[in-house]
């Protein structure tokens, strides 16, 4: 879609009817973080606008994405100390900037659609990223348990925001991704500072006695498959279960909405088995077939945002899983006896695929942006101060308002003063 309006003038007028809900029943965020992020709110100035603060975070984690590249080019070679507790600091400091962005909203009075859209866009895209670091933490390389990471984390997320726009409502359990999942991250990064990656190595029957087949995981592993395990019997459970709850109570098609999961379902296969393919040269430059994942991840995850807050229907994805499902079938051609590509041709045909991506992924943000800024007569990355004259009109209208709450109170305290204005008004 090469470009134009992506909001429709009568879905854009529904933004009036925008209120953000949430649920967060996490008590280590309520009780223990809460009051950190409401302190770290107070850090930032008040001409700093929300959307700057939620962007901000984010380099964090895109500047570790560099100095991971960098130092792992392989996701193997073991990165300085020094960078690990690099990753940690910036996975805080997108959580701190993540949870801030909102309550700077409302304590400048700026909040917005705007804002969800672009703070849910900025999650979609650290998904891949943060996996990325993840995966570097631990140093398996670009092979099954990097995949297998980063398709987690992208996987619970597209599930989550599928399930908003159902229920209209974010919900976050008692163990989640955004708080849960972020701090398990700190933590395995830290020990990775410490102790360096070959610590995920070490076989779990150094720790505790167990029986042969499980002593044998690797804690690295282990800690993936308990990810895996909480994915497939808590996050997807409850997104399906809450998302088909709301369409019975909506008057909305069950079956419909589960079939609005397909084409996420489609694109990851195809990824999947491009990546894993033994006769492709993808892992090769792994980095950036991850961020081409990051990228489409991100707008299939906007786009159904954007439908949410403006009340419009389930956006349908008809090419956007194409390319990965045909990447993912040609990478096996050799298993079936024909070469279809030479590997400088996948090479050159991965860097158009991410160009395309990145480029048309640009466009359509730039677009909602723009539109959601013109509709509702605001700036993205800026709190525009009012003229001096409005701000005289609002001096003087709250002097008026002074006045006469001043003046009520002279006239129930002194009646005869009010009987004679009331003579005098008569005249």
């Amino acid at each position: 879609m090469l470009y134009g309006d992506v909001v429709s003038q009568k879905h854009l007028k529904n933004l009036v009817h925008y209120k953000y809900s949430s649920l967060d029943l996490s008590p280590i965020a309520n009780y223990i973080l809460q009051p950190y992020w409401r302190w770290a709110t107070t850090l930032f100035p008040l001409w700093l606008a929300p959307n700057l603060i939620t962007l901000i975070g984010f380099l964090f984690v895109v500047g570790n994405f560099g100095l991971s590249w960098y130092y792992s080019p392989d996701l193997v070679q073991e990165c300085p100390s020094w960078v690990y507790f690099s990753f940690a600091i910036g996975i805080w400091m997108y959580s701190t900037c993540d949870n801030v962005d909102g309550k700077q909203a409302r304590r400048t009075n700026s909040s917005s659609p705007l804002g969800e859209v672009f703070d849910h866009g900025i999650d979609a895209l650290n998904c891949s990223t943060g996996g990325i670091l993840q995966a570097c933490t631990i140093g398996y390389g670009f092979g099954f348990e990097t995949c297998l990471v980063v398709c987690l984390a992208t996987t619970a997320f597209f599930f989550s925001t599928w399930e908003t726009f159902y229920t209209q409502q974010l919900y976050l359990g008692y163990i989640n991704g955004p708080t849960e999942g972020l701090l398990i991250a700190i933590v395995s990064m830290i020990v990775s500072g410490v102790y360096g990656p070959q610590f995920w190595k070490t076989r779990l029957d150094e720790f505790i006695s167990l029986p042969k087949e499980l002593g044998e995981i690797e804690l690295g592993m282990a800690c993936v498959y308990g990810m895996l395990l909480l994915l497939v019997t808590t996050q997807v459970p409850v997104s399906v279960y809450r998302a088909l709850k709301a369409c019975e109570r909506r008057k909305m098609s069950k079956k419909q909405a589960l079939l609005n999961t397909i084409p996420y379902l489609l694109f990851l296969s195809g990824f999947v088995g491009w990546v894993l393919s033994p006769y492709s040269i993808s892992n090769k430059i792994g980095y950036l077939m991850y961020m081409c994942l990051g990228v489409s991840v991100g707008r299939i995850c906007a786009i159904i945002i954007v439908q949410h807050v403006t009340h419009a229907p389930y956006p349908q994805f008809k090419f956007i899983y194409v390319p990965f499902v045909v990447g993912g079938l040609l990478s096996w051609s050799p298993y079936f006896g024909f070469q279809f590509w030479t590997p400088q041709l996948e090479h050159a045909l991965i860097h158009l695929l991410f160009a395309y991506l990145l480029v048309e992924y640009c466009l359509f943000i730039s677009t909602v942006i723009n539109q959601f800024c013109s509709h509702l007569g605001i700036q993205c990355l800026r709190i525009p101060y009012p003229p001096k004259k409005h701000k005289q009109e609002v001096e003087k209208e709250e002097m008026h308002d002074q006045m006469t709450e001043i003046t009520a109170q002279v006239e129930f305290t002194d009646p005869i003063a009010s009987r004679t204005r009331s003579r005098r008004s008569k005249r």
